[in-house]
């Protein structure tokens, strides 16, 4: 599998994207904002979905039911059931 030292440089670029894209198109969007945040955050969500494309699974649902729930529950401690996760990317 990857490094975890590779995961955490993945994530920080991947946040220090995510904040800048946000304060860029947060001002021009329409509509309300949702009222409640979701439990994982953008960039944890583009994350999770990179790292799956580094790995050896074949299929996302297995990477992240039996890899990221189970043995990167350090790295993304609030994760989402599966669907949810989908409905969020």
């Amino acid at each position: 599998m990857i490094d975890h030292d590779k995961i955490t440089d993945i994530s920080c670029f991947i946040d220090e994207f995510c904040k800048e894209y946000h304060n860029t198109v947060d001002p021009y969007l329409l509509g309300n904002k949702p009222k409640r945040s979701p439990k994982m955050n953008t960039s944890e969500v583009i994350t999770i979905s990179v790292i799956f494309h580094l790995s050896g699974f074949r299929t996302f649902k297995h990477f992240y039911i039996f890899y990221v729930q189970k043995h990167m529950a350090s790295e993304f401690p609030r994760t989402v059931s599966y669907n949810r996760f989908v409905e969020l990317m």
